[in-house]
C-alpha cells in the first residue's frame, strides 16, 4: 500500500467518515463544477468527494474550498479544510496543502483531527525533499514538521511513522553535511571540512555516516598536523565501529602518518 493510499484512508476513515455518511455521488458537471453557484452545503460537499473519488484531485480541492467560502459557519466547513488539504496533498500541490492544513489548525487548533493536519503538514514537505546536492530547507522544514507530531501527539499512529522518517530525514541531512566536507577536503580547506565531519557526529552520531565522519576527522586532523586529535578520532571508530572499513582504513592511516601514535 502507498503512502498516499494509506493517508487517503486515515482521511476518509478519521476525518470524513461522520459527514461522508448519506451523501450520494455528485453530477458529472465538468468544470462548471467550480463556476460560483450559490449550493446548499449538502449538494456542495457531495460534488466534492465525487471529484475526489474520481481522481479529478484539483477540482475536488476547489469545491471542497468553496464549501468553506459559501458555508463558513456550518460544521461542513471543518471537514472540508482538511479535505481540502488532503486533496491538494493528493494532487502533488504541496503548497497547497500545507496552506489547508495550517488555516484548519489555525481555526480548530484543538479539533480531534489536528494531528492528521499535522501528519498532512510534515508529509507535504517530506514529499518535496531533494537529493542531498541541493539545498536542504525543505529537509529541515520536514523535519521540524515530524518532530512536531512526535512532541504533540506521541501516542497517535502518525507519531509512529513520523519516529521512522525522523531516522531518514537525518540520514539525509548527514549526507549533506558528509558532501560538503569532502568537498572541502578535496579542495584543502581543512579546517572547513572537519567543522562538517564534526557536525555529523555531534548532531547525526546515530546515522549511517557517523563512521565515515570518524575517519574523514582522523584525516582532516593528520592533515592539520595534529596527530594526537587523529589518534583521538581513530579510537573512537575503532571502539564504536572495530569490524568497519572505515576503521581499517583509519588504523592504516595511522600506521603511515603517526606510527607512533597507535596504541599511544
Amino acid at each position: 500500500m502507498t503512502v498516499k493510499l494509506s493517508i487517503r484512508n486515515a482521511l476518509l476513515g478519521a476525518a470524513g467518515a461522520t459527514l461522508l455518511a448519506g451523501c450520494g455521488g455528485g453530477p458529472d458537471t465538468g468544470a462548471s463544477d467550480l463556476a460560483y453557484v450559490a449550493r446548499d452545503v449538502e449538494s456542495l460537499y457531495s460534488a466534492a468527494k465525487y471529484r475526489l473519488d474520481r481522481g479529478d484531485l484539483q477540482l475536488a480541492a476547489g469545491l471542497f474550498d468553496e464549501v468553506e467560502r459559501q458555508h463558513p459557519y456550518s460544521p461542513w466547513a471543518r471537514r472540508a479544510q482538511l479535505m481540502s488539504a488532503f486533496s491538494y496533498y493528493a494532487a502533488r500541490d504541496y503548497p497547497s496543502a500545507i496552506q489547508s492544513a495550517s488555516r484548519f489548525l489555525s481555526i480548530h487548533p484543538g479539533n480531534r483531527d489536528a494531528p492528521y493536519a499535522y501528519y498532512l503538514i510534515a508529509m507535504s514537505y517530506y514529499e518535496q525533499i531533494s537529493d542531498i546536492e541541493r539545498d536542504q530547507a525543505i529537509t529541515e522544514r520536514a523535519l521540524q514538521a515530524m518532530n512536531e507530531i512526535v512532541r504533540r501527539y506521541p501516542e497517535s499512529p502518525y507519531a509512529d511513522d513520523a519516529r521512522l522518517k525522523i531516522d531518514l530525514l537525518n540520514d539525509h541531512l548527514a549526507g549533506k553535511e558528509m558532501e560538503i566536507g569532502r568537498f572541502y577536503e578535496r579542495t584543502g580547506q581543512w579546517l572547513a571540512a572537519q567543522l562538517r565531519f564534526q557536525n555529523v557526529v555531534e548532531d547525526y552520531q546515530t546515522t549511517s555516516h557517523t563512521a565515515e565522519a570518524l575517519y574523514r576527522l582522523t584525516e582532516t586532523s593528520l592533515a592539520l598536523g595534529i596527530p594526537e586529535e587523529a589518534q583521538r578520532y581513530s579510537a573512537v571508530l575503532g571502539a564504536n565501529y572495530p569490524g568497519n572499513e572505515w576503521y581499517q582504513k583509519a588504523f592504516e592511516l595511522m600506521r603511515d602518518h603517526a606510527p607512533d601514535r597507535i596504541g599511544g
